[in-house]
């Protein structure tokens, strides 16, 4: 049987694409799922695993797919192999378990994790520029602005924190840590 599998790092990303290339691709069966490839105990994953017999294929579309690092694609390729099953990476092709496939895949796996750990450094790298701007922020952008909590705070001379968070619609906790935010400032 053919079984593929897709999956992306995060709820965000669409699976689409992989799923109909894996659908064209002959699958008889796709597993997905949206999950970081840095974890190895992902649900999805596992129930394929389990799944899978001797003289069956396993498709995927990238070899990131299966596993973020060198270390961990092939310690599933070998558990894969042990089991007789196939591999196949659509964009590397079938790898088999010859001296020459064991060969290319760890070479292409070393290429595959060369590839992720540039771009974590890069990302840190672009962090760090970022974090010399005197106006950078780490984080997510604040949900209201400064005049926004302004006049929310301004409303709390005539009103209770309920009132204001009815009217405002800024939460009663936002609008109290607000306010121990600025008193702090204030001292």
């Amino acid at each position: 049987m053919k079984y593929g599998y897709a999956r992306v790092s995060t709820v965000q990303q669409d699976l689409e694409s992989q799923l109909q290339t894996l659908a064209n691709e002959g699958c008889d069966k796709i597993y997905s799922e949206k999950y970081t490839g840095t974890k190895t105990d992902r649900p999805q994953f596992n129930e394929l695993l389990s799944k899978l017999e001797t003289g069956d294929t396993l498709v995927v579309t990238k070899l990131d797919r299966l596993a973020r690092n060198t270390k961990g694609a092939i310690s599933i390729v070998e558990s894969l192999f042990e089991k007789g099953i196939k591999i196949h990476i659509l964009n590397m092709g079938l790898v088999e378990n010859t001296p020459t496939g064991n060969l290319i895949f760890n070479v292409l796996s070393a290429f595959a994790q060369f590839e992720r750990d540039m771009i974590v450094e890069r990302t840190q790298e672009g962090r760090e520029l970022a974090r010399q701007n005197p106006d950078y922020k780490d984080g997510r952008k604040p949900k209201y602005t400064k005049s926004q909590l302004d006049h929310a705070i301004s409303q709390l001379d005539t009103q209770s924190y309920n009132q204001v968070a009815d009217i405002t619609g800024i939460s009663k906790s936002t609008l109290i840590r607000e306010v121990k935010r600025r008193r702090a400032n204030s001292n």
